[in-house]
């Protein structure tokens, strides 16, 4: 079984802004390059640069995409190429063909075609045509165009604004044309970054924004950023030895996750993932001790295609399923727990639960939770009276044991239901189905008494409800469903 650093809770939601920066000092790589504000992503951008991983930044106008770029390849001492993608033709990118002696097509290059790139820069890669971005797939994949290596290149990188999308609050700005990425295209990306704003910047660090100038990039700062991209290479192979098991199980298990809240990740993404995790913990670690739960966190964070997609992440829910993943992953492969992760239905999760006494009641009660809110009304009962008949009962926090409560009693308590109902109308053929529902059960089952005080129960709550909304809207509903 592999060690692993024990799991910590994490009582807030932490994304890529200032989630690191309380655990030991900033780093200075890219701030001695002249790059400000960006010290929580550093890890990921370094991994990305060891890696030589595609990486896709996001972020509003004027947040230094293209000056973090650009400042890179100039440490880095590389030859780059930088297009803009929605003005890019394909002849921008070979060169002009022209056919040889022997008829074959061969390629006229100009000073701006990709061949002796050893860093490509697509900016503006969600204003792209269609056409482009379909080209444009190779490259930042494979490294490869028109089937033929690009033998010097090292380095794809892109950077957009924020996709137009239906959820866009009135605070954020909208980005006519820019819009959202293909969805195998942002797939072929390791990492999408989503590059801070000023204003989430501390008042030092827009201080310094504002007065900055370019300053020259010295040799030493050059130095030290290949220096520390060789250390990361260097040490991959070792954290990967120690973490592997532990990050190759963390993956399963997230994925299940993530695809219950509508993020589909590819099996091309789970190996990425695998590959980020490795080595953002590497670049984390090389000086400061660093928990793999949170490395994990930020590789998984700066991630997710759908952020280039304009779909919406849920952090507070991510977070909260990362955590239980990690958990799942620092269990021993034998541990009956597993079998939690591994049912991605949150009813039968609760009822599994029930049956493990290693939990803690901090975690029957969310497992319990989570299976009430996902069941439907009269699954949510069910539910309830299985937890009331379990050894955990007594275990659940105060909150979750008077709402399990309240579900069981109705289930237990004979109801008292009186009611004129008119012949023929929706409410008496929906009494009706009930009576041939429980006519249909044996009379001397304890099933019976429960189903029957149940269903009567959540007859008379409707029409509560209907009582209720008639007395606060003045006017009454047209249709009655259970």
């Amino acid at each position: 079984m592999t060690t692993i650093a024990p799991i910590k809770k994490h009582a807030t939601s932490r994304g890529c802004e200032g989630s690191l920066s309380s655990k030991k000092p900033s780093p200075t790589l890219l701030r001695r390059l002249g790059i400000v504000g960006m010290d929580p992503i550093e890890p990921v951008i370094l991994a990305a640069l060891a890696m030589e991983s595609p990486l896709l930044l996001i972020g509003p106008h004027g947040t230094a995409k293209s000056l973090l770029l650009n400042r890179l390849s100039i440490a880095l001492g590389l030859t780059w190429r930088h297009y803009n993608t929605s003005l890019l033709n394909y002849d921008d990118l070979v060169g002009y063909p022209l056919p040889d002696e022997h008829g074959k097509l061969k390629f006229v290059e100009t000073p701006a075609s990709i061949w002796e790139a050893g860093v490509v820069f697509l900016d503006e890669i969600s204003r792209a045509r269609p056409d482009m971005q379909n080209r444009l797939f190779s490259i930042i994949h494979e490294k490869r165009i028109q089937g033929m290596k690009l033998e010097k290149l090292r380095h794809r990188w892109a950077a957009m604004n924020p996709p137009a999308t239906d959820h866009e609050e009135e605070h954020v700005d909208v980005y006519e044309g820019s819009e959202p990425l293909d969805p195998a295209l942002a797939d072929r990306f390791n990492f999408i970054i989503e590059v801070p704003r000023l204003q989430s910047l501390s008042e030092q660090d827009r201080a310094s924004i504002i007065r900055s100038s370019a300053q020259p990039i010295t040799d030493d700062d050059c130095e030290a950023l290949r220096h520390r991209l060789t250390q990361i290479r260097e040490q991959v192979i070792i954290i990967e030895e120690v973490l592997g098991d532990a990050v190759s199980e963390y993956i399963r298990v997230i994925m299940d996750y993530t695809q219950q809240m509508g993020l589909q990740l590819s099996g091309r993404r789970a190996t990425m993932l695998y590959r980020n995790i490795i080595a953002v913990h590497t670049a984390c670690t090389l000086d400061y001790p660093q928990d793999p739960c949170d490395s994990a966190w930020l590789a998984l964070y700066n991630a997710l295609p759908q952020r280039a997609q304009g779909i919406k992440i849920e952090t507070g829910k991510l977070l909260i399923a990362h955590n239980e993943s990690w958990k799942t992953a620092s269990l021993d492969k034998y541990d009956a727990r597993r079998l939690l992760s591994a049912d991605p239905d949150p009813v039968r999760r609760a009822i599994r639960a029930c049956t493990l006494p290693k939990l803690s009641a901090e975690e029957v009660s969310a497992y319990v939770a989570d299976g009430l809110a996902e069941a439907t009304p009269g699954g949510r009962h069910a539910l309830a009276t299985y937890v009331i008949d379990s050894p955990v009962s007594g275990r659940l926090n105060a909150a979750i044991a008077e709402q399990v409560a309240d579900l069981y009693a109705a289930t237990i308590v004979a109801q008292d239901l009186h009611e004129s109902i008119g012949t023929g109308s929706p409410r008496h053929r929906t009494w009706l189905s009930i009576v041939e529902a429980l006519a249909e059960l044996p009379g001397s089952h304890s099933d019976t008494t429960i189903a029957t005080n149940l269903l009567a129960g959540l007859f008379a709550m409707v029409a509560f409800y209907l009582a209720l909304l008639y007395l606060t809207c003045g006017r009454r509903p047209t249709l009655i469903l259970l």
